[in-house]
């Protein structure tokens, strides 16, 4: 009776061994993808919305980076007038070596206000009108990433007038928090007032104690035992 040997399994071993190169190569785009998202970057600041009055001028932030050199890329702004809207290009920034040339504008208006060396590439929107109103993408393309580009938004609102700002609950809040810590400022005075006054009268009591005692043991001046005669031979 012949012995049975288990087949190799060729298939599986070089399913496997494709799997496992699949994973690799996977594993390397996503490396490249996120080293290149970390790398290229655009930030329009802190507030997504910017208010402005009708007939002011008003600055568009926008600064990138970029872990790369950044020679001959460009840069551009789109302008929405809703988020349904078609996207209209307003300005576009091309660099030549790292000066920066205006390719085209669409308004008179739009001047770059940023330092392209200093990697700001904000603009300024002179006489804003309330057609203005809309949302502002800045975007940058960088050559030396592989062309990669990437970019962020924000919003534009005009209004007639900015209205007050009611800082009543703000200055509610400060009166209070003042106050509680005035509060505690005069209880820690009183308190070292007291402890300071109660030094003093333990100090007076302890010397009035030990005078007494002096005066207990070698009579007091002016008594009867210092009156009397000195005793007779």
């Amino acid at each position: 009776m012949a012995t049975g040997e288990a087949p190799l399994d060729l298939v599986g071993n070089e399913s496997a061994r494709i799997s496992l190169s699949r994973l690799v190569v996977v594993i390397l785009i996503g490396f490249f993808l996120f080293h290149i998202n970390l790398g290229l970057e655009v930030n329009i600041g802190k507030l997504p919305t910017i208010t402005v009055v009708n007939g002011s001028d008003v600055i568009l932030p926008c600064t990138f980076a970029s872990c790369m050199d950044y020679k001959d890329a460009s840069f551009w702004w789109n302008f929405q007038k809703n988020k349904t809207s078609s996207a209209q290009k307003i300005i576009h920034i091309k660099l030549k070596g790292k000066k920066p040339f205006v390719t085209e504008y669409l308004d008179s208006r739009i001047v770059l206000a940023g330092d392209v060396k200093a990697k700001n590439i904000s603009l300024l929107l002179t006489n804003v009108d309330f057609d203005d109103m809309g949302f502002y993408t800045c975007f940058f393309k960088n050559p030396q990433e592989k062309h990669q580009e990437t970019n962020a938004t924000l919003q534009l609102v005009v209004v007639s007038e900015l209205l007050p700002v009611d800082n009543r609950l703000t200055i509610l809040i400060l009166s209070i928090v003042g106050g509680v810590i005035g509060f505690l400022i005069l209880i820690f005075i009183i308190k070292k007032i007291v402890r300071f006054i109660i030094k003093q009268v333990g100090k007076k009591k302890k010397e009035c104690l030990v005078n007494s005692c002096a005066n207990t043991e070698h009579g007091h001046y002016g008594s009867k035992a210092n009156l009397k005669s000195p005793p007779k031979a």
